[in-house]
């Protein structure tokens, strides 16, 4: 196997990237000689799964998109062979699946509100973006900068409403046919690459690979919940393994492998650290999707975005990314009025119901606002 050449290319800036992950990741976070081994093997591994169905769609023409989109919209009903066979491999859950800890996980992740579209603007997406990794396929689709910037955060936005609502991860229910659709989304766009003379494999690997998917999963779990603690939203042990375990399955549904599957934070984040540490720098495409997206002015404008993303990821992550830092206002404002309310509020009883409304009423006035933007 000859490793790509991505591989550790950010030296001593990755590792001091990574610094904050391997601290809290506690003892032994250093990866093992098996490990590295793992972590190079990745690269060169797809979603075999959604390989066959984008091979089956793009190559020999026995499913079509519509076909695929009314199997993933009920996929009790019949579909055509290669459709079949791809949902075979999601009809039964993993075994280690617990129904009461995804619900929970989903309940939890609720009643964050608004804070959790901040962390996963200015947390998850914009600190993706701090590594030139993954960034290549979406930069070749073409969803760079302009209108593309916020319908995307929009997306990502709906797509995590939809696999967080009530029993929206059930086969049929809209966070589940979402996630699968994206699933194969990945699918067609690793394939078109990998049959592109252009795609240099010898340095990136598998477009979509398995370490790129496992350091995504990562930033919308494991990342997610230490930003959010940062904006001084209480996120007890119990609701963080609970929302732990929603994400481990929802990487799952999306063709992650089992030993990339966060079991519980402290490995989420030995995991995190791993995959970060020996990822490349920041590179042109870097700094071109991190400006669009504070530039976007979604979820928040430009000063506040850039004060939040200052507080989320430090300083030297926004040099990076070609951006200014600012001081911190923002952060320290939202958990300034995030510890009484979910720290203090929350533990009283009827306390998580009442966050959960807070939530729905942010929301609503999100979307209120968005509409008002769009027209």
């Amino acid at each position: 196997m000859v490793t790509p050449a991505r591989f550790g290319a950010g030296g001593g800036w990755a590792e001091r990237a990574a610094r904050p992950l391997r601290l809290t990741a506690g003892p032994g976070a250093h990866p093992t000689p098996d490990e590295l081994d793992a972590l190079r093997a990745a690269l060169l591994e797809r979603d075999e799964p959604g390989a066959a169905l984008a091979r089956a769609l793009l190559d020999d023409h026995t499913v079509t998109q519509a076909q695929i989109r009314a199997a993933l919209a009920d996929p009790a009903a019949p579909a055509p062979a290669p459709m079949e066979r791809f949902l075979e491999t999601v009809r039964v859950p993993p075994s280690w699946l617990d129904e009461a800890l995804l619900a929970r996980g989903a309940e939890t992740c609720r009643a964050f509100g608004a804070d959790a579209d901040l962390v996963l603007a200015y947390g998850s997406l914009l600190g993706g973006y701090r590594t030139a990794a993954a960034l290549e396929p979406l930069v070749r689709t073409g969803r760079l900068t302009g209108d593309a910037t916020a319908l995307r955060i929009a997306e990502t936005t709906d797509w995590w409403r939809a696999v967080t609502a009530p029993g929206g991860l059930r086969p049929g229910a809209e966070g589940h046919r979402l996630t699968l659709h994206v699933r194969v989304m990945h699918a067609m766009v690793n394939h078109r690459l990998e049959a592109d003379p252009g795609w240099d494999r010898a340095a990136r690997g598998v477009p979509i690979n398995q370490y790129d998917q496992a350091s995504t999963l990562g930033v919308f779990s494991t990342s997610f919940l230490l930003h959010l603690r940062l904006l001084g939203v209480r996120v007890g042990r119990a609701d963080g393994a609970a929302v732990m375990h929603l994400w481990r399955y929802v990487g799952w549904l999306l063709g992650v492998a089992d030993r990339w599957l966060p079991r519980d934070e402290r490995h989420g984040r030995r995991l995190l650290y791993h995959l970060l540490a020996h990822d490349p720098p920041p590179d042109g495409n870097s700094l071109a999707l991190a400006r669009a997206l504070i530039e976007a002015g979604v979820p928040e404008p430009r000063d506040r975005a850039l004060s939040l993303a200052t507080w989320l990821l430090g300083p030297a992550a926004l040099r990076d990314l070609g951006l200014p830092p600012r001081l911190p206002w923002y952060g320290l404002w939202r958990a300034a009025v995030n510890l009484p309310v979910t720290h203090v509020a929350g533990r009283f009883p009827g306390g998580r119901r009442r966050l959960l409304a807070r939530a729905e009423r942010q929301y609503r006035r999100r979307q209120a606002a968005r509409r008002r933007t769009a027209g």
